[in-house]
């Protein structure tokens, strides 16, 4: 076999591979503070990416993920209407979240390790550093092969231009800066096409 398609001790594929995130199994959220004394809660429906494995030179992966803004879902329509506005998200003129990595610190397929990329909300582009912790992998009924992986961060919403708040008269402000991200990824490895 070729390293694009190996198959290691255990009976799984090793070597380079690319892998789809698998939507219906894929969700990413995220929790910012309400009125300084309380956790609201969101998701985005719409998310979408590529990954490509190399566990011979793990660092040289490649992930690159893109959420719908429309998607947002606090389970309050008139908020998520306010998040969708030029307020805060922009959905009109700014209609994606990109994340694209930059590097792999760690084993992906062996435990905890960091994926540091770039970020992109509302057209302004930071670096953060996601906490990866490996679930598993398996092959599905369909003879399909499967990784899980939860991740966690937590970035301020003012380096990305989501400025807008409002002054509470007790003191402090409506929507706290820190927003939590956590993300359950499920992927599914591409099949390994036939060499002519």
């Amino acid at each position: 076999m070729s390293r694009h398609s190996t198959v290691g001790a255990s009976g799984v594929s090793t070597g380079v591979s690319a892998w789809q995130l698998d939507p219906a199994h894929t969700h990413v959220e995220f929790a910012v503070r309400h009125l300084m004394i309380s956790t609201v809660k969101g998701r985005f429906a719409d998310v979408q990416g590529a990954v490509r494995m190399d566990e011979a030179n793990p660092g040289a992966g490649k992930v690159d993920v893109t959420i719908g803004v429309a998607s947002i879902d606090t389970r309050q329509g008139e908020r998520d209407a306010h998040l969708r506005s030029a307020d805060f998200l922009d959905a009109a003129r700014f209609p994606a979240i990109t994340f694209r990595s930059r590097r792999i610190e760690g084993m992906p397929f062996e435990g905890d390790f960091r994926l540091v990329g770039d970020l992109t909300i509302r057209g302004i582009t930071r670096e953060v550093a996601l906490d990866i912790s490996y679930q598993g992998r398996v092959t599905d009924s369909s003879g399909n092969e499967r990784a899980g992986f939860s991740a966690r961060t937590k970035i301020d919403r003012t380096d990305f231009g989501l400025t807008w708040n409002q002054a509470l008269e007790a003191g402090g402000v409506l929507v706290g800066d820190e927003v939590r991200i956590t993300a359950e990824v499920e992927l599914v490895r591409e099949a390994v096409q036939a060499a002519a």
